[in-house]
């Protein structure tokens, strides 16, 4: 009997337990709850991973809680630059787009890049037109401003300094967002939307859109989201290192895993964590960081939403 199974994060960094107030914690608890659900949901009516993982980041992207969609971060600018992409394990296609402005959910976005162009990636003005041609919802910027970020951004907005979103020791907000599961087939899926990071410069582009760095899905090991340092996990490829290992070494997901959060990550300086799952439903969620917002569930039996280690 296939195991259907889903995961999704939040961001990871530095949460203590204590930073937060009672009646945010158990927001951002309601929230994870609610995106994974409705993901679960979605495997558990026979859809497939690629619709469960779209559905969860989508819900994510509505909050003002996380840094994606609604929640973005503010740039030197004063914008939201937005990023997302998702891969399906199956066919091993993939849509990414970056630096889109004022849509409301850069995911959906990310699957039309995949399913209706000849592409992968598109970024910036040329994605936006896309998006239009496709029928996109755009936004005003009153409806992605968030006053925790907007004070965020002013405590750092003239100097040259950014800020990762998961290393502020405060009550404040965190970061990416994403999703992996695997349905009822056996065929697993990823998808990733970020905000960013408050104050970036030039056009900066994280790890989340680019496939192979902060996501990835191949149904011959696992599906992938990463959240964290983005230029560490770019520069150490995360989420095509995890499918390797178990490619090329037989380690099993949750060995891969933590090999790469809990060692190859580290040796270079960067922090973060990421979800996992792979064919056979098995999930992984390991972080180096204080804490992730995580949850999953899974027809095996397991069901969890954490914040904390």
């Amino acid at each position: 009997m296939q195991t259907i199974s889903i995961a999704i994060h939040g961001g990871a960094g530095t949460l203590v337990k204590g930073l937060m107030t009672p009646e945010l914690e158990a927001q951002y608890q309601l929230a994870l709850k609610i995106a994974r659900d409705e993901g679960y949901s979605t495997l558990a009516n026979g859809g497939s991973a690629l619709d469960a993982v779209e559905l969860a980041v989508k819900l994510l992207e509505d909050t003002p809680l996380f840094n994606a969609g609604k929640g973005s971060v503010f740039t030197n600018e004063g914008t939201h630059e937005m990023d997302a992409a998702i891969m399906d394990g199956q066919s091993l296609k993939a849509g990414a787009v970056s630096l889109i402005t004022g849509l409301k959910n850069p995911v959906k976005l990310a699957r039309d890049v995949m399913e209706k162009s000849y592409h992968v990636f598109l970024a910036g003005e040329g994605a936006m037109q896309f998006a239009r041609i496709n029928g996109h919802e755009f936004l005003s910027p009153e409806y992605f401003y968030d006053e925790v970020r907007y004070q965020q951004w002013q405590g750092i907005k003239d100097s040259e300094g950014f800020q990762l979103d998961h290393s502020v020791k405060k009550d404040g907000k965190f970061g990416t967002v994403g999703a992996v599961a695997c349905d009822q087939y056996g065929n697993v899926a990823a998808a990733t939307s970020t905000g960013g990071m408050t104050n970036k410069k030039f056009g900066r582009v994280g790890d989340s859109p680019m496939i192979g760095a902060g996501t990835y899905a191949n149904n011959n090991t696992c599906a992938v989201s990463c959240t964290g340092s983005g230029e560490f996990f770019i520069r150490g490829v995360v989420a095509y290192d995890v499918s390797c290992l178990m490619e090329y070494k037989g380690l099993s997901l949750q060995e891969a895993s933590n090999e790469v959060i809990m060692k190859r990550i580290l040796s270079i300086g960067g922090d973060g964590g990421l979800i996992a799952v792979d064919a056979k439903g098995t999930i992984a969620m390991p972080f180096n960081t204080e804490g992730m917002y995580r949850a999953c569930k899974s027809s095996a039996g397991i069901e969890e939403i954490g914040i904390y280690k």
